[in-house]
């Protein structure tokens, strides 16, 4: 990712002409040289907004990009690795169905099937919400102000249908609550407007949240109720006071619509985007915990913390990823056939979900671009298929691929508000993991290192890494597997396992066990109660 086209063509003149003895680094999107290293050394380094922390802030930010020493590196964007919204349709998906597990009781081999979820955002990584509550098997009604975001989608053949009358999308909802289909149904309208309609008709929702860009809500990411898309971008422009207020009054009713509708059985969840947060920053203070700070964090679920924190990261199942760099869909149902070989649906829950999704990834139609695929997996299962990978490289069965995954994962990423929200230990808020995952990929050979603040909740809110790495068929590269691919899932449950989560500290002891002498990570020993009250009162009464 670069702020300008004189930098992508540099970078891309680099890449060309670059030895496998050299190092490309990339500060900001600034290619700033090639410089000597060595065949098992990254072949580039790339970082992206990260500022001095008292600089690090929104304003600062926008100073240093409007200056052209900063750029927004999102997540996998900044590191090249960006494949469309397949990842979060796979995310979204999984998710969903833990949701439902979660708060519905839906059995562990059941789906949606008559069950609604209402959200909003058909964008450019939103717009995976119709897709995924399709194939979990429910029904999904998602607002969207903007119009050519649902054509884009309906013509993509991930939104089934839309309408801007809400009669006649509960209509379509009664019909599929009956018949048990799945359908996703776009509202060409406000989601404040939707939420309104479902609490003046005491209508049944399920499960909820919503996906609008609210880490920028004064910047547009948020279209206030009131004006229609194109309004709102033009009082963006003309009178930004007035539309602050309209966004922090909409925010505000959107809050007061969902609280009632949790208090009559709707499930809500954050979704990541900062939702909450604007909320809390629009005023509404009973949106905390305490009422009064976000110290202890807020009332409604996170999909982290709550969700895919305990079900899938503490484990180290997260967002594995590779692309076929031939550009054959051949060379990716290859590698979707012999991923899902690799897979066995008993072991988990986790890995039912994942057989399932690899098995209807082809029907689902998920490529958009590149040939490539997203699965979560967890360190056992992502070393596992990547060798199997190389292998078919090394038999020239399939043609090079470059493995990677979303910053988004068990220990890529630093964000109290987001990945690393179910660290309760006090450390969520330090990016050591963060910093120390992209250097230890550096130090094992990875292809490609990436560094970046911001990603999803914005600038000053996480700190995310990420890496690639070019499947070449050599044992070098069975190498590099082995010890990066353990390394960068093992170093974010260790650090889930100190923080006492107890499935991280499970997955910790398999470990330690399985490596012997060859690695060991700290554990923590929790004393019975009292043993430290009384050790300390011992020790007092003999001074």
């Amino acid at each position: 990712m670069c702020q300008n086209w004189m930098q992508y063509q540099l970078i891309k003149k680099y890449l060309e002409v670059m030895t496998d003895e050299q190092t490309l680094v990339v500060n900001s999107g600034h290619p700033i040289g090639l410089f000597p290293s060595h065949k098992n050394a990254p072949r580039a380094i790339t970082t992206n907004g990260l500022m001095v922390g008292m600089f690090d802030t929104l304003d600062g930010f926008h100073q240093a990009a409007a200056m052209g020493v900063a750029n927004y590196g999102q997540m996998t964007a900044g590191g090249w690795m960006y494949i469309g919204p397949q990842g979060i349709v796979h995310g979204t998906y999984i998710t969903l169905l833990n949701a439902g597990r979660l708060y519905l009781g839906i059995p562990d081999d059941g789906d949606l099937s008559g069950k609604v979820f209402l959200t909003s955002g058909l964008g450019g990584m939103s717009g995976a919400q119709a897709k995924a509550i399709e194939i979990a098997g429910g029904i999904g009604i998602i607002a969207e102000v903007d119009k050519s975001r649902i054509e884009t989608r309906s013509e993509q053949g991930w939104l089934s249908r839309y309408s801007s009358n809400l009669d006649e999308i509960f209509h379509w909802v009664e019909d599929h609550r009956s018949n048990g289909k799945s359908v996703s149904i776009g509202y060409y309208g406000n989601v404040v407007d939707l939420w309104d309609y479902v609490v003046q008709n005491d209508i049944k929702i399920e499960l909820a949240s919503d996906q609008t860009s609210c880490h920028d809500v004064y910047g547009g990411g948020y279209t206030p109720q009131g004006v229609t898309f194109e309004e709102g971008r033009e009082l963006l422009r003309s009178d930004r006071k007035k539309f602050n207020e309209m966004v922090d009054k909409s925010l505000r009713k959107q809050f007061e619509l969902i609280e009632i509708m949790t208090k009559r059985g709707s499930h809500f969840w954050d979704y990541g985007n900062s939702f909450m947060k604007a909320v809390f920053d629009a005023g509404v203070r009973r949106i905390a915990k305490n009422g009064e700070n976000e110290s202890d964090g807020f009332i409604f679920p996170s999909y982290v913390e709550d969700i895919m924190g305990p079900i899938c990261f503490d484990y180290g199942y997260g967002p594995f990823r590779w692309v076929c760099l031939s550009g054959s869909h051949e060379d990716l149902a290859a590698t979707d056939k012999m991923a899902m070989s690799r897979i066995s649906p008993e072991r988990r829950g986790q890995d039912r979900d994942n057989y399932i999704w690899i098995r209807d990834a082809e029907k689902n139609a998920l490529v958009v671009g590149s040939q490539a695929r997203i699965l979560y997996a967890d360190a056992l299962g992502r070393v596992d298929i990547a060798l199997a990978f190389n292998k078919m490289v090394r038999e020239k069965r399939v043609g090079p691929i470059m493995l990677g995954r979303d910053h988004h994962d068990t220990g890529g990423t630093d964000s109290p508000f987001r990945e690393t929200a179910n660290i309760r230990d006090g450390s969520n808020v330090m990016s050591d993991m963060a910093h120390q995952c992209w250097a230890g990929n550096v130090a094992r050979g990875m292809t490609l290192c990436v560094l970046s603040n911001g990603g999803g909740v914005g600038t000053g809110k996480a700190i995310n890494s990420g890496f690639g790495l070019v499947l070449d068929g050599t044992e070098r590269v069975d190498t590099i597997i082995r010890l990066a691919l353990d390394w960068d899932v093992m170093g974010g449950v260790a650090r889930r396992a100190w923080a006492r989560n107890n499935h991280a500290i499970e997955t910790t002891i398999e470990w330690n066990k399985r490596l012997g002498n060859k690695g060991h990570i700290s554990l923590p020993f929790i004393p019975k109660e009292g043993l430290i009250e009384e050790l300390v009162q011992k020790t007092l009464g003999e001074t």
